[in-house]
C-alpha cells in the first residue's frame, strides 16, 4: 500500500486511544482495520475476551518508525498525534530494540494510561462527519455527554452497550457539572481529585449491593428503569451491573463534596468521643448528616453500623489523624487510601461473574433471588464482625508475654468462632439455594456425612 500523507486527513479526537485512531483511519481508507495494521510488524496478538471476540480497550503501543508511519496515513503532524493520544509516548522495552521498521505491540488500555469509555457516536459524527465507534481514556467523573444526554459506559466489558441514555434524569447531568467544583475542592483541600472520587464510589457502591434489601429506596430503581429503556426487571441482575455507574453517581459526587468538608470532618471527632475516646455510636451525627447529604434521612444508622468498609475505614483515618496516632505517614492514617478489597467491582468483572453462575450447573439462581434479606444481612454481620475482631488484635502486641498471649488466643478464637458462623450460614444458604450438597462439602474440604450433620443442627439452633 502507497500512503499519501494527507490525502485522506483524519483528526484524533482528544483521549483516544491510538487502536481507535487506526480504526478510523482503515474506515476512511475504504478497508478492514486489520489490512491497515498489517503496515505495522507485531510483536504479540490483540487481547480477546475469554470465550472469544475482541476487546474494544485494546490499545496499541509504538515504535519511533510506526508512529512516523501513523502520522503519515492519518496526514496529522506528530506533534498534533502526541497532545491527543494518551498512549502516544507509551513505550516498551520489546519496541525500543527494533528499529528502522514500524513495529506495534498490543496492550489492554485500561493497563496503559487508565480507565476508558466509549465516546458519543453523535458527537464524533458532529465532530467528523461519520458516526463511527470511538474508544477513549476518560475517568469515571468524565462520563456524561451533556450534549445529547449520555452517559458513556466502559469500554472493557464484553457486552453490546456503548451509552445509556439520560433522559428524564437532569441530576445525572448536573452531578457531572457538580463534580468540577468538587475537584478543585480537592486539589485546594491537599487530596488528589482521583483519590476522593474513587473513595467515594466504593463507599457508594457498597450502599448499591445492600439497596436491594432497603424497601424505602426508591430513588435508584426509578434511575435504573429509565436507564433500562423503561424496564430493567426482563434482564435485572444484567441491568444492575450495566447502569450502576449511572445511577448512583449523584450520590458519588455528593459523597464526594461530604468527606471534603472539614465540618462534616468535626462530626466524626465529635462522634469519636473527641479527647475522650469511644466506639463511633449507630445514630452518630455524621452519619446521620451524611444520608441527609444524600437524600436520604433514614439511611444514618445504616451506614453508622456498616463495619469494615470503605466509609468506617475512612472515619478511623479522620480519627487518628486528628488524635496524631497511626505512626509514620502511611495508609493507616492516610484518609484517601482505599483498601484493595473496598474498591468497587468493575462493570467488567461483575459481567463476567454473572455469565459464569448463568452457566455453572446448579446454580443458575441468583444469591440475592435465592437468599433472603435476612440470612444476607446476617452472613454480612458475621464476616464483619470477625474482621473487625481480627483488626483489634493488631494493637495488642505489647507488654508482659502472658498478657499478650492470652489477650491473643482469647481474641483469635473469638474470631475462629465468628468465622465459624459465617461459613454456616453461607454453606445453608447456598444449599437452601439450590447448590448440591456435595460440591459445599468439596468447598469446605469436608465429608458429605458431617457437612450435613453440622448444618442440620445449625437449622434447629436457629430455629428453622
Amino acid at each position: 500500500m502507497t500512503h499519501h500523507p494527507g490525502l485522506l486527513r483524519t483528526i484524533p479526537l482528544l483521549g483516544e486511544t491510538t487502536s481507535s485512531l487506526i480504526c478510523r483511519i482503515a474506515g476512511r481508507y475504504g478497508m478492514e482495520a486489520k489490512v491497515l495494521r498489517a503496515c505495522w510488524k507485531w510483536r504479540n496478538y490483540p487481547p480477546g475476551h475469554e470465550g472469544g471476540g475482541a476487546r474494544a480497550d485494546a490499545e496499541v503501543l509504538l515504535n519511533a518508525a510506526g508512529r512516523q508511519l501513523l502520522a503519515g496515513v492519518c496526514g496529522v503532524e506528530e506533534a498534533v498525534l502526541a497532545r491527543a493520544l494518551p498512549s502516544w509516548a507509551e513505550e516498551d522495552a520489546k519496541l525500543r530494540a527494533q528499529a528502522g521498521d514500524p513495529v506495534g505491540l498490543w496492550r489492554i488500555a485500561g493497563a496503559v494510561a487508565g480507565p476508558v469509555g466509549f465516546g458519543c457516536q453523535l458527537c464524533t459524527a458532529r465532530r467528523t462527519g461519520t458516526a463511527v465507534r470511538v474508544v477513549r481514556y476518560a475517568p469515571r467523573w468524565e462520563r456524561v455527554c451533556v450534549r445529547h444526554g449520555r452517559w458513556l459506559l466502559d469500554a472493557d466489558a464484553n457486552q453490546p452497550l456503548e451509552h445509556l441514555d439520560l433522559w428524564g434524569l437532569p441530576e445525572v447531568v448536573a452531578a457531572q457539572r457538580r463534580w468540577v467544583s468538587v475537584g478543585r475542592r480537592a486539589v485546594r483541600a491537599g487530596a488528589e481529585p482521583a483519590r476522593v472520587f474513587a473513595l467515594a464510589r466504593a463507599v457508594v457502591a457498597r450502599w448499591w449491593e445492600q439497596a436491594f434489601g432497603w424497601e424505602r429506596e426508591t430513588v435508584w430503581p426509578r434511575r435504573l428503569h429509565l436507564v433500562a429503556g423503561g424496564d430493567a426487571g426482563g434482564d435485572l441482575e444484567r441491568w444492575r451491573i450495566v447502569g450502576r455507574d449511572a445511577v448512583v453517581f449523584p450520590e458519588v459526587v455528593a459523597v464526594a463534596d461530604a468527606v471534603l468538608d472539614p465540618a462534616m470532618a468535626e462530626l466524626v471527632w465529635a462522634d469519636s468521643g473527641a479527647g475522650r475516646p469511644r466506639a463511633l455510636p449507630a445514630d452518630g451525627m455524621f452519619c446521620r448528616r451524611l444520608g441527609e447529604w444524600v437524600g436520604r434521612p433514614w439511611l444514618g444508622p445504616l451506614a453508622a453500623t456498616d463495619y469494615g468498609g470503605p466509609l468506617t475505614s475512612w472515619m478511623g483515618a479522620v480519627i487518628r489523624v486528628r488524635r496524631g496516632v497511626g505512626g509514620p505517614p502511611g495508609y493507616d492514617n492516610d484518609p484517601w487510601w482505599l483498601r484493595q478489597e473496598h474498591q468497587a467491582a468493575t462493570m467488567a468483572g461483575q459481567l463476567r461473574v454473572l455469565g459464569k453462575e448463568k452457566k455453572a450447573p446448579g446454580t443458575g439462581t441468583m444469591w440475592r433471588a435465592a437468599v433472603p434479606a435476612e440470612q444476607r444481612r446476617l452472613i454480612t454481620s458475621a464476616v464483619d464482625s470477625a474482621e473487625e475482631q481480627l483488626l483489634q488484635l493488631r494493637g495488642v502486641q505489647s507488654g508482659p508475654t502472658a498478657d499478650v498471649a492470652r489477650r491473643l488466643l482469647h481474641g483469635l478464637g473469638h474470631s475462629a468462632g465468628l468465622i465459624e458462623n459465617a461459613w454456616k450460614r453461607t454453606a445453608v444458604a447456598a444449599v437452601n439455594g439450590g447448590v448440591p450438597l456435595e460440591e459445599v462439602a468439596r468447598w469446605v474440604d469436608m465429608p458429605v456425612e458431617v457437612l450435613s450433620q453440622m448444618l442440620t443442627a445449625g437449622r434447629q439452633e436457629d430455629g428453622s
